[in-house]
């Protein structure tokens, strides 16, 4: 109840600025939208680099400009949760543009939570593992490839979006009220390995 889903390809600004500027009132923020596009450094393609830092870096900035200017104009508190990941933390291979835009959202959170924590408005990020979406499923089907990640997480699995869902639904409320620029990882330990 109360969420209504807009449709719309993230990349295009000004499709997003009209869509999102016409939703709200807002309080709340998650964003989730990503690509993975995953080429062996020197193989990486300015398409693939486009699109990657459209998506999990642009969108991400823009869509929560929109947003927190309306929570700034309303004068009401808030939270935005980014999506990102433990590849924003260490290095994988064939993920140089994913682990790079990641990284990037990082710092780009940790900067909205000091701009914009005088406004009452709370940035963290969660830092998923491999979690079991579609794309999950895509790019780690390989039991090879995925036997090499499961084995450097302690607790022996990839995430569920439950794992993932539970975090940003703490980081939304007001349980979470004294934290702002952080990054929670739901890695299953795969950074203490």
């Amino acid at each position: 109840p109360g969420i209504e889903p807009l449709c719309l390809d993230l990349a295009d600004w000004d499709a997003t600025e009209a869509a999102v500027s016409a939703a709200g009132p807002f309080e709340l923020l998650v964003n989730n939208a990503a690509v993975a596009v995953l080429q062996p450094f020197l193989e990486v393609t300015r398409a693939a680099l486009e699109r990657s830092l459209d998506v999990n870096l642009q969108a991400v900035l823009h869509v929560s400009q929109i947003v927190a200017r309306q929570m700034i104009a309303q004068g009401v508190p808030g939270a935005i949760v980014n999506v990102s990941s433990q590849a924003s933390q260490r290095a994988l291979r064939d993920h140089a543009v994913y682990c790079s835009t990641k990284s990037a959202l990082d710092m780009l959170s940790k900067v909205m939570a000091m701009e914009l924590g005088p406004h009452k408005i709370r940035v963290n990020t969660v830092n998923p593992t491999v979690v079991m979406t579609d794309m999950g499923r895509i790019n780690w089907s390989d039991p090879q490839k995925s036997a090499a990640m499961i084995n450097r997480i302690p607790l022996g699995k990839f995430a569920e979006v439950d794992d993932v869902v539970n975090s940003i639904l703490f980081l939304l409320s007001d349980k979470s009220a004294m934290t702002t620029g952080s990054s929670l990882m739901v890695d299953g330990g795969f950074l203490v390995s």
